[in-house]
């Protein structure tokens, strides 16, 4: 269904450009009709996809695109192809009860956090535009509506897998994995294995995403594996989080109440989510010895990936270093210190950095003394140890207060925050002057301590 008065809020010319839609922007009417939903593309053949879905641990055979429609495809300049879905464009087969729409807010935060996410080198979804509708959504209250488009390499997920394999449709499954293989590792379609390999694969990438979160102090909060992608992108931003001061229990999610997914347990989430996928991949390939075999590397996959950003972000530079265990006792005497002094996580690494410089006062104990004593084995001096410390240490986040304040002055027709946040977070490991108060902790009375799910 139409609606009524679109509005463009934001165009990422960045992104169209890669997607090869630079003269789709200079059409600004053309631009709003198609973002809104009010016109379909030509050649385009929108449909709502199908998954299942394990959330919070309890199986789900339907579920699918509530409130997203696939516009289709592209291959983007680089020959990579992607898709174009709306979310917030009107209902689907699979809204249940539902309306299908979006409220302003949900689009607003997706829209920061994605792109927030893309800067800091964050395998992710991104977002293409953002519209405002000019119709009133309700939930606890009347809302202007929204739509976001997103881009992704695909929308493939476990749950996907887990659609087929639920209804014993083999045809199907094996469909679905070879059309998987195809788009994301078309070098695997001729090996001896391919659904053996292809799970390593995606192992892989699951285990090298979930560290980079951990790195970077984010929270999902909702790993269901109807939104975990085989791609490897991190997909859907309801009620995710970055941390201010560091906990490892940290939970945001209002409706994760058990804290399924705290910041310290989604490691073991996404080994838990792989042999959801295992599962269904031994109807295509019935060696489960092998897929098992591939499961126990998940956990040593992640240590490696996590350890190795971990070092990076303190500055332990020297690949030659005997004692990767004391790097590692390092990394959690850290991070117990931050817990234990309720110090703000994204901060305190830009802070560290400059003690390697021997600027900004002593403040990390003992800690730092043995820090200090770990970087002067190394044959890099001082500044380069900081330099290369503030190249993977971002000074701005997407932090949840800032992103509430620009939700609410959005809603309230004033979009000056959001566009700021636009700026500022494209360049997250620059000092930017005119932002610096983007980089502050929240005030007491600032605090989000509860995020929620869009719909």
């Amino acid at each position: 269904m139409p609606v009524p008065a679109p509005k463009l809020l934001a165009w990422n010319e960045q992104l169209a450009s890669e997607l090869g839609l630079t003269d789709l922007g200079a059409k600004h009417e053309q631009l709003v009709d198609i973002f809104s939903g009010n016109r379909v593309p030509e050649s385009a053949e929108p449909i709502a996809l199908a998954y299942a879905g394990h959330q919070f641990g309890h199986f789900v055979p339907q579920l699918g695109d509530g409130r997203a429609v696939l516009l289709g495809e592209l291959v983007d300049t680089q020959g990579k192809r992607r898709d174009v879905q709306l979310k917030g464009s009107g209902r689907t087969p699979f809204s249940r009860a539902g309306d299908g729409k979006s409220s302003l807010g949900p689009v607003i935060r997706e829209y920061i956090l994605s792109e927030a996410m893309h800067a800091l080198g964050v395998p992710t979804t991104r977002a293409l535009a953002a519209v405002l509708t000019g119709e009133s959504v309700y939930r606890e209250s009347s809302l202007p509506g929204g739509i976001l488009t997103r881009v992704a390499s695909s929308h493939i997920r476990i749950g996907s897998f887990q659609y087929y394999a639920a209804r014993g449709d083999v045809d199907g499954l094996k469909i679905l994995a070879d059309f998987a293989i195809a788009r994301h590792a078309p070098e695997l379609a001729t090996t001896k294995r391919p659904y053996l390999a292809f799970f390593a694969q995606v192992a892989e990438a699951q285990a090298a995403l979930v560290a980079h979160w951990m790195a970077i102090g984010f929270i999902h909060g909702v790993m269901n594996t109807d939104n975990m992608t085989v791609s490897g992108e991190t997909l859907d931003y309801g009620p995710c989080a970055f941390m201010d001061e560091f906990n490892a229990a940290k939970v945001f999610s209002s409706i994760d109440r058990g804290g399924r997914y705290a910041f310290d347990r989604q490691p073991a989430i996404v080994q838990w989510n792989l042999t959801r996928l295992a599962e269904c991949l031994l109807m295509l390939d019935n060696d489960q010895p092998q897929f098992e075999e591939q499961l126990e590397t998940v956990k040593p996959l992640f240590e490696k990936h996590y350890h190795a950003r971990m070092r990076s972000k303190l500055g332990l530079l020297a690949d030659d270093v005997e004692d990767a265990a004391g790097d590692r006792a390092l990394i959690d005497e850290w991070l117990a210190y931050l817990q234990s002094n309720e110090l703000d996580y994204t901060l305190s690494f830009r802070e560290l950095a400059l003690r390697a410089n021997g600027e900004g006062a002593a403040r990390f104990g003992e800690f730092e003394a043995k820090w200090r004593q770990r970087i002067e084995k190394q044959a890099q001096s001082p500044a380069a140890v900081s330099a290369s410390m503030n190249a993977v240490n971002p000074l701005f986040i997407p932090r949840n207060h800032q992103i509430e304040r620009a939700i609410q002055a959005a809603i309230a027709g004033d979009l000056s925050i959001f566009n700021a946040l636009r700026e500022v977070l494209a360049k997250p490991f620059e000092a930017q002057h005119a932002f610096a108060r983007y980089a502050d902790p929240p005030l007491p009375q600032e605090r989000v301590a509860r995020t929620f799910c869009g719909t």
